[in-house]
């Protein structure tokens, strides 16, 4: 932790803030987690079907694609289901398909087969960068549906070619802040999100200057930061995934080659 600047939560510059999973967390899903950053929870789900949207069909590959919600006290004041109001929302929508982008990057989608898996990502509880822990708990509720086709047969070779997390970094006051709660998202003057692989590609990068305009030196260590806070989420998931996950990546050691 940095000595010269200490947030409000305690945490420095560079600090994650509190990461936790519990996986199976539902037990119908075929994979399930609870992931928690700091006031943030949400739950993620994986559920497999056996077909695929109309334009994948015959095509001899697999879909992955995604739902997000917030439930309504996720936040300080009750918001209104999308279900009420009869449709979703635009930032709901983005969202949706930033998780779907983001786990299909690093999915080999001709061996899951004429299969879908669904990953619904439900904020139960909101303090910032929910849509960033959704795709870090997506991918391990992926792992676990994945795991569970190879062990029923249904899967014959490994279905993924890496790793994917998410993190925010900002810009608040002038000074570059990682994985920022509400509070300090409000305020920022930057917003950025980033999704990343575990070899070091991105798969989206979203960045706005809220007030003013950011330099190209900035963006450098805003990227710099955020990629040595997703190596830490990458190793999180390594954790909680434990010895599965290598036999689910192609290349690695124990699951062969690609």
């Amino acid at each position: 932790m940095s000595a010269e600047f200490v947030r409000k939560d305690g945490r420095g510059p560079e600090d994650l803030r509190r990461v936790e999973f519990v996986p199976n967390f539902i037990t119908n899903a075929e994979g399930s987690v609870l992931v928690t950053l700091g006031e943030t929870r949400v739950i993620c789900t994986a559920t497999v079907e056996d077909k695929v949207p109309r334009f994948l069909r015959n095509g001899g590959q697999g879909w992955i694609t995604s739902e997000y919600g917030m439930i309504p006290r996720a936040t300080n004041t009750r918001t209104l289901r999308e279900s009420t109001r009869g449709r979703i929302s635009g930032r709901t929508h983005e969202i949706q398909r930033l998780i779907g982008r983001s786990l299909r990057a690093v999915a080999r989608l001709p061996v899951l087969g004429e299969r879908t898996v669904w990953l619904d990502c439900d904020v139960i509880q909101a303090d910032g960068g929910t849509r960033t822990a959704s795709i870090t708990g997506a991918f391990v509720a992926l792992v676990l549906a994945l795991n569970y086709l190879r062990e029923v047969g249904a899967i014959k070779e490994p279905p993924l070619s890496g790793m994917v997390a998410a993190t925010s970094v900002g810009l608040v006051d002038g000074r570059i802040l990682l994985d920022l709660s509400y509070e300090e998202d409000s305020v920022a003057e930057v917003d950025m999100n980033i999704v990343q692989t575990d070899a070091g590609a991105y798969v989206e990068l979203q960045g706005t200057a809220e007030k003013t305009p950011f330099s190209r030196a900035q963006m450098e260590s805003i990227l710099r930061m955020a990629g040595r806070g997703i190596e830490s989420l990458l190793d999180r998931q390594r954790e909680v995934l434990g010895k599965i996950l290598p036999e689910l990546i192609a290349g690695s050691p124990k699951s062969g080659p690609a």
